[in-house]
């Protein structure tokens, strides 16, 4: 089967996205059609982003000008899942940010259960709240605590740049939103080495890395990954464009699915990247020379790391 055709037929899971770095293009050209009336030069697959701050920027600035309210969140998940829900994606999780939530004095329970709302029957979603590493302010520590009981949100995930000192305040949290049955993540092993991946998991607790690339660069880490079972949500495309990889041939995922470490595929940002789940795919048959049966068992670790029953499990993984 044609490698285009083969991908777009996989059953897949999206386990690394940000629903304000998922804003679909035509619902904020819709807003501001002069002030946006033709893509970004970020999709040309050639561009990269001079750094993190050039990349963040870009993406708060069309968040500030779509996501002023939390029907602006509803709108752009129903969007985010019509779309998914035509690629086969069966099981997704995106995180909204705790730090838009600040900026434009919105409610996060609210914005929560409008993204809740918009889940359509055949796709299971789950939410994560994500919080940047100076995010537990005086202002937004009400909020941050009161997330906790949010019966919207599944889990809570660590955002923002690395190399921002982490808060004393975040190693109580993390565990306390597990004691409330939240799943922990944490972005970790992008901009950061290994080091921080190690942080993460041991001093955070935390239950799966969002890229964690780096973590290659360290046996030892890997063997922490390995014995503890922690998967790696990947977004090869972003690592490229950000500069973290120097060239689509130099991406680790093989290496760290040769050493045993769970890999998942997403698009993390793809209105600052322009790319889709099928474009990810096609880069690790493209350029890293992924056969048919190696992406459909990384589509498989998605469908692994899902937070589902058994049984809803089960029954995709025999989709295979």
């Amino acid at each position: 089967m044609d490698t285009h055709k083969y991908i777009q037929a996989l059953p897949k899971t999206e386990t690394h996205l940000h629903l304000e770095g998922a804003l679909p293009w035509p619902l904020l050209q819709a807003m501001h059609p002069g002030k946006y009336a033709s893509t970004p030069a970020s999709w040309a697959p050639d561009f990269r982003f001079r750094d993190f701050t050039h990349f963040e920027t870009e993406l708060l600035g069309y968040a500030a000008d779509f996501f002023i309210s939390a029907q602006r969140y509803h709108d752009c998940a129903q969007a985010i899942f019509s779309d998914r829900l035509a690629r086969n994606i069966r099981y997704m999780e995106l995180s909204f940010a705790s730090g838009c939530m600040d900026f434009m004095n919105l409610d996060g329970r609210e914005v929560c259960d409008a993204i809740r709302s918009a889940v359509p029957a055949g796709l299971e979603v789950r939410i994560f709240f994500g919080i940047h590493h100076d995010g537990y302010t005086e202002k937004m520590a009400p909020m941050l605590e009161a997330a906790l009981g949010w019966e919207n949100l599944d889990g809570i995930d660590l955002h923002g740049t690395e190399t921002t000192p982490l808060g004393h305040w975040a190693q109580d949290y993390w565990r306390r939103a597990r004691d409330a049955g939240k799943f922990t993540k944490a972005h970790a092993g992008e901009f950061c080495g290994p080091d921080f991946v190690r942080h993460v998991v041991e001093s955070l607790g935390t239950q799966r890395i969002q890229h964690g690339v780096r973590a290659i660069e360290d046996a030892s880490v890997i063997d922490l990954l390995r014995e503890r079972g922690i998967s790696l949500d990947v977004c090869p495309i972003s690592n490229l464009k950000l500069g973290i990889v120097p060239s689509p041939d130099r991406h680790p995922i093989r290496q760290l699915l040769d050493a045993g470490i769970p890999c998942t595929l997403s698009t993390d940002d793809p209105i600052s990247f322009g790319n889709t789940l099928e474009d990810e795919y096609l880069f690790l048959a493209t350029h890293l020379g992924f056969s048919h049966e190696e992406l459909a068992a990384v589509a498989r670790n998605g469908f692994r790391a899902a937070l589902v029953s058994e049984e809803w499990r089960t029954a995709n993984l025999a989709l295979f």
